[in-house]
């Protein structure tokens, strides 16, 4: 009783630490550094955003780690790749407006929390992240350790960028920012767009 016991405990100890290392280094150089810079940059309001990561983080892995537990078969590529392509046109549209001038500090706050809400969650479907945390779900039988070990390696990875993008948001280019930001979620939308169309045709 006592083994089986311990062997469940290293089994969630296992879960946990893959999970958690596997996810903090596919994060390095993701879109989603590169997301969490523009919105530090532009909103200059890290404890929102911070805040704004890990729930979107929760939520997505959460949804990510049930697939791979339960519905991964009804989950087809081009539904997926089609999904992915949408959401990063709209990100691709949405970071060239700049921010309206508002001096109210608790509405920036705000927005700056729904804003990565919601960009952090369309921004992870799809992501090499979330298609680890399916597969690492689908491995381990400790659906919590998994998720838990997840968006902890994604806020190991992205906290610092928040920071960062705060402090040195006033020296940034942002215009500049903003263009290479957009082209970049344009350029793999239509790359995730144009895969789901393929493999639909070819169906």
């Amino acid at each position: 009783m006592l083994t089986q016991v311990a062997a469940q405990g290293t089994n969630v100890v296992e879960a946990f630490l893959v999970s958690l290392s596997t996810v903090a280094l596919a994060e390095i150089g993701d879109r989603t550094q590169l997301l969490t810079l523009v919105l530090a940059a532009r909103y200059r309001r890290p404890w929102p955003i911070v805040a704004g990561i890990f729930l979107a983080t929760a939520a997505n892995h959460a949804l990510a780690g049930l697939v791979g537990v339960w519905f991964g078969k009804y989950l087809s590529p081009p539904v997926l790749d089609a999904i992915v392509g949408v959401g990063l046109l709209a990100m691709a549209a949405w970071t060239l407006f700049p921010d309206k001038p508002d001096a109210e500090t608790d509405f920036r706050s705000r927005e700056a929390f729904v804003a990565t809400l919601i960009a952090f969650f369309i921004t992870e479907i799809g992501d090499k992240t979330q298609i680890a945390t399916i597969a690492l779900a689908a491995g381990y039988s400790n659906l919590f350790a998994v998720v838990s070990g997840t968006t902890l390696g994604m806020l190991i990875a992205n906290v610092p960028v928040a920071f960062a993008g705060n402090a040195f948001a006033a020296k940034l280019p942002m215009r500049a920012i903003r263009f290479a930001a957009s082209g970049l979620f344009l350029v793999l939308g239509l790359l995730f767009a144009g895969r789901a169309v393929w493999m639909w045709l070819g169906a």
